[in-house]
Parts: C-alpha cells; sequence; structure tokens
C-alpha cells in the first residue's frame, strides 16, 4: 500500500509533511492511556476514517515516535517481531495480559482485550 493510499484530506503543504491521516492517527495514539490499548479498527472508527489496515500502515510508517504499543491487533498478539519490546512497555504500564497457552510460539502472553481495551472515554480502568 503506498502513502497515496492513505485517506487524507488535502495533500501536504511541505514535501516532508506528515499525510493528514497520519497526523490524525499519531494524535489518537497519543490519546490512549498508559495500561490501556486501542485496535486498529478503534482508531479508524474513532476517526470515521479509513480502516485498520489504513491504521496499520501509518503505525507501520511513522509511529516511532508515539507509544505504539498502544495501537494493536484485536486479536490481543502482540506485534510480530517487537513482542519484548511491547511487552516491556505493557509490564511498565500495568497493561492487563493473558498467560501465554503451552502452544503459544516463545509462550509470549497476548493482551486481555477485554480488560485492556480503551473506548476512548474518560475512564482509563484505574490506570494512570
Amino acid at each position: 500500500m503506498s502513502q497515496e493510499s492513505l485517506p487524507s484530506v488535502g495533500g501536504p503543504e511541505h514535501p516532508d509533511a506528515l499525510p493528514a491521516y497520519a497526523e490524525r492517527v499519531l494524535e489518537v495514539a497519543e490519546l490512549i492511556p498508559p495500561g490501556r490499548v486501542m485496535t486498529y479498527g478503534d482508531v479508524a472508527e474513532w476517526l470515521e476514517e479509513g480502516g485498520p489496515r489504513q491504521v496499520g500502515r501509518v503505525m507501520a510508517l511513522y509511529g516511532g515516535a508515539v507509544p505504539w504499543w498502544r495501537v494493536v491487533r484485536a486479536d490481543g498478539v502482540l506485534l510480530p517481531g517487537h513482542e519484548l519490546r511491547a511487552l516491556g512497555h505493557y509490564r511498565a504500564e500495568g497493561t492487563p495480559l493473558r498467560e501465554a497457552g503451552r502452544a503459544a510460539e516463545g509462550h509470549v502472553p497476548r493482551l486481555d482485550m477485554r480488560r485492556a481495551r480503551w473506548d476512548g472515554g474518560g475512564d482509563t480502568g484505574g490506570h494512570t
């Protein structure tokens, strides 16, 4: 998927500027409280534009400067290739996790989506 396929409202004023959609996705990622997560689809729904794949693409290209570990897959599986870094953030923030099953590769836990998912409201579920 190219940058041009990202939803946008007008083009960037400067060639190095982020696409407008990317800026909005990153702003949402920064709003997610520590210890909570939103899925790629949740972010798209919040923005009322794009979909999970577009949000995932933005996070892959530009997410390094924001709390990327708080934008996740809906199944709670940690981001492949970044599991240990993400797990460190989740443990430091007290993000609810589920123990890995015996069949889980590397026995890496999953996010407890029922408890960790944030709906964008004021309730942070006891996390600060």
